[in-house]
């Protein structure tokens, strides 16, 4: 196909997963007595957070690409009328809630790491969580159905389940794992909306012209 610089742009969204896991491995070397098995890693970007400053620098790329990625995604299928209406508004909503997320975090970061919620900053810092994950779940359920309804979008709602999957793996896990491996739950959770968003930057990368995800 012949790419356009916004087709280019889809792998921004490979670039802002691959930002996050290398912020999230590398910063653990610079909080002490961080343990990755059993603390969030919102924790590694709290405002008091020893590894706060590393973590600003390894992430930039994901808090830029993760936006630019998905907002491009949203500016695509809806110039190109891809699939139905119901396939473009879970790609819209997942893409609100990418912004949701870039500005409620940043605005209502975490005042201390691994502390009780106890202050306003902390209660909007997990109402925001509380938002993130509700316009991921009705985003990817809507791919879902559409790629049960519509061939050409098929592979969408697979990755689309896939991720699902892992989202709800992380609250289910964390109610049900013991309190040391809270943190393995939780990442479930966080890399199924990363993970998914880089899916589909891909699929940008390819002008959505294929159902098969491939540089």
């Amino acid at each position: 196909m012949n790419r356009k610089l916004i087709n280019w742009i889809g792998l921004t969204g490979l670039a802002a997963l691959i930002s996050y896991a290398v912020a999230a491995y590398l910063c653990r070397g610079a909080f002490p007595g961080y343990n990755w098995m059993e603390s969030a890693v919102s924790d590694l970007s709290a405002e008091t957070a020893p590894s706060r400053q590393l973590w600003d620098k390894l992430s930039s790329v994901y808090s830029a690409g993760s936006i630019v990625c998905a907002t491009c995604v949203a500016i695509y299928v809806s110039e190109i009328k891809k699939s139905t209406r119901l396939f473009r508004m879970g790609i819209y909503l997942f893409t609100v809630m990418n912004w949701i997320s870039k500005i409620g975090y940043e605005m209502f970061a975490l005042d201390d790491a691994g502390k009780q919620i106890s202050s306003f900053q902390e209660v909007m810092h997990m109402a925001v969580t509380a938002l993130v994950v509700i316009l991921s779940i009705v985003s990817l359920i809507l791919l879902i159905i559409s790629g049960i309804r519509n061939k050409e979008v098929r592979g969408v709602g697979i990755w689309a389940a896939i991720f699902f999957a892992m989202m709800l793996i992380g609250p289910i896990g964390m109610k049900t794992f013991p309190p040391q491996y809270f943190g393995i739950a939780e990442r479930f959770s966080i890399y199924s909306a990363i993970g998914f968003n880089a899916v589909l930057g891909i699929y940008l990368f390819n002008g959505f012209e294929t159902e098969q995800v491939r540089l």
